[in-house]
């Protein structure tokens, strides 16, 4: 585990940093297979990445400063913008990189949630390949799992300064493995006859899911409300409404017929 690759003076080039970058790109190049492989708006994938990704990053750290960090940032105002440093919450990177990418849709004349439907395993695996950056550079970490099994990071981490040298269950890493299987789960039910939406929408679920229940062991924060941490507490939300949503895209896409018939 290098969290500093080299250094340019005394400027460190972290591997968080570019294994972040390398997320975005390779999350960008699997939406743009994915889109042109379905005939449709492949032209505007790059440009898209570029806002959504940009606009993902912004999202993921005010995110993570207000919502996770903000006991520390409120006495240290002038390090919320040192992205670099790790520090980053999916949730809201997803958050504001769906607004970017919706008014990218609206003014392009792109039908969003089709759209969203054809780039949604291309970023879940952006995200997997996001958890890898957070082992490199020992955040997003696991409390002590008691027992002589689990990660053990470096001394320049922030989970060694936090546990020193205990073993710590290895949350990122099995956030990274479960995206990668949700990818897959995701590509198969998009050769079903789903309803438009329903797509984006299984993997904000599917997500959510895996990240309710991975939290119980993650040891980087405290719990916020009901003995539940606040990235838990935001799941609970999405899987509710997102399920909702999810029937009833399939009951509006079960009507259509019936209307069509009726209109004859």
């Amino acid at each position: 585990m290098h969290q500093y690759l080299f250094f340019i003076g005394d400027f460190p080039i972290r591997a968080y940093g570019l294994i972040l970058s390398l997320s975005i790109i390779l999350a960008t190049g699997t939406a743009y297979f994915l889109a042109k492989q379905d005939g449709r708006w492949h032209d505007h994938v790059v440009d898209i990445g570029i806002y959504g990704g940009l606009s993902g990053i912004v999202g993921a750290r005010l995110w993570d400063v207000f919502f996770f960090d903000w006991g520390y940032y409120q006495n240290h105002l002038l390090e919320i913008p040192f992205v670099w440093q790790g520090g980053m919450a999916i949730q809201g990177g997803i958050l504001l990189g769906f607004i970017a990418g919706y008014i990218y849709t609206k003014r392009h004349n792109i039908d969003t949630w089709a759209f969203a439907d054809i780039v949604a395993p291309a970023i879940i695996m952006g995200q997997s390949i996001g958890r890898m950056a957070n082992l490199l550079n020992g955040d997003a970490f696991g409390h002590p799992t008691g027992g002589p099994f689990g990660i053990i990071y470096p001394a320049t981490t922030l989970a060694y300064q936090v546990y020193g040298n205990q073993p710590l269950w290895p949350a990122e890493v099995w956030e990274g493995q479960i995206d990668i299987i949700i990818f897959v789960l995701l590509l198969l039910f998009r050769t079903t006859n789903h309803a438009k939406g329903q797509v984006f929408i299984l993997y904000t679920i599917l997500y959510s899911i895996a990240r309710f229940f991975l939290e119980f062991l993650r040891g980087d924060y405290g719990t916020l409300l009901w003995g539940l941490k606040s990235a838990q507490l935001t799941s609970l939300a999405i899987i509710l409404i997102g399920s909702a949503f999810f029937i009833w895209c399939g009951i509006k896409k079960n009507q259509q017929p019936q209307k069509s018939k009726g209109k004859r």
